[in-house]
């Protein structure tokens, strides 16, 4: 049965007899005999390894062209779509958080292990290597549905995107959790408390926190936010505030100008300004993505922004689709790599 599945696995991803020798490096060596073909064309791979971190290598490329992303966990994106010519092979490495559970903190526990899915439009994939990395650094999201490791499709959190924008040596450990607050991710010791007992020196920590924050007072808002950023330093971590994406809810004038788009509460506490003024008082980074992700939903306007939201799919106007949540990704790595928070991924 083994057998047969690593025969049809060489016919989909490119004859490994055509490709330069792989190195058996590592207790998982080359890799592939942990993956079999799945119905939908990609390639389904399971390593039985304890929570922790751990590097990927992987060798793209065969005897025809192709063009391959890899995905693991719970739908995260850890290498984007990659494209090879025909006899061409580039080798792509990224690190892994693997925890228990392995999305959401208080959601299903997922399978033990990592997995991961070869895919892509046109997957070609020559080798697999997987390590443990115990020296990496993690990067730690602390916030909601919007940020969160999303179960389901169509529903897809930044966060999830996040993996494929950091090099080597940094993985992402999604610790959001839909439908939290600021008072809940304090108050469960599921969350906050288990991020915190993971944090070792020199971790960032991203805190988005307040699409739920619907009847928490200015004073509490920012006590909370205060404790969280102090704990996190108390660690040796380095927390970063986040402003929260916006609502995709227009004016008639196409602009994003009210209370419901830019997260002002039902106690009036204007969010996105209060984490702005807090991360000033307490000397601490701050991504406004508010202020990012108006720009971009105003750009798109009415019609072309649904793309961003499921809007069309759900008539939810908070939550991103895939594209929505690459795109704000994309926007996170980006201020992160200004702040020289993290490295420019390009050689991974």
């Amino acid at each position: 049965m083994r057998r047969t599945a690593l025969l049809a696995a060489a016919t989909l991803l490119g004859s490994l007899a055509a490709a330069p020798a792989a190195h058996a490096e590592g207790p998982y060596g080359q890799g592939l005999d942990h993956c079999a073909p799945a119905a939908d064309g990609t390639l389904a791979c399971h390593f039985d390894v304890a929570p922790g971190t751990y590097d990927v290598s992987v060798v793209l490329g065969g005897e025809e062209a192709g063009s391959t992303a890899v995905t693991g966990e719970t739908r995260r994106a850890l290498l984007a779509e990659t494209a090879t010519g025909a006899g061409q092979y580039v080798r792509r490495s990224f690190t892994v958080d693997v925890r228990d559970p392995e999305g959401e903190p208080t959601g299903a526990t997922g399978s033990p292990g990592l997995d991961l899915v070869l895919g892509g439009s046109a997957p070609r994939v020559t080798s697999l290597r997987v390590t443990p990395a115990a020296g990496a650094h993690r990067l730690f999201l602390v916030g909601d549905s919007t940020v969160c490791d999303q179960p389901g499709d169509p529903y897809t959190g930044w966060g999830q995107m996040l993996p494929a924008h950091l090099r080597r040596g940094i993985a992402v450990a999604n610790h959001a959790d839909s439908g939290e607050s600021t008072v809940t991710f304090l108050a469960n010791p599921a969350l906050f408390d288990r991020v915190e007992a993971a944090i070792r020196p020199g971790d960032p920590v991203l805190v988005q926190l307040a699409h739920n924050d619907k009847q928490t007072d200015a004073a509490t808002y920012r006590a909370n936010l205060t404790s969280l950023v102090e704990r996190v330093r108390a660690k040796g971590g380095e927390p970063v505030l986040v402003t929260p994406i916006v609502r995709r809810w227009f004016n008639a004038d196409g602009t994003l100008d009210n209370g419901i788009a830019l997260l002002v509460n039902g106690l009036g506490v204007d969010h996105p300004a209060e984490i702005r003024a807090l991360a000033g008082s307490l000397g601490t980074p701050l991504i406004d993505l508010t202020a990012l992700t108006k720009a971009r939903v105003e750009e798109l306007g009415p019609e072309a922004s649904k793309a961003l939201y499921l809007t069309t799919e759900k008539r939810d106007n908070t939550h991103t689709s895939v594209r929505g949540a690459t795109e704000y990704a994309a926007l996170v790595a980006a201020e992160l790599r200004a702040r020289g928070i993290v490295q420019d991924p390009l050689l991974r």
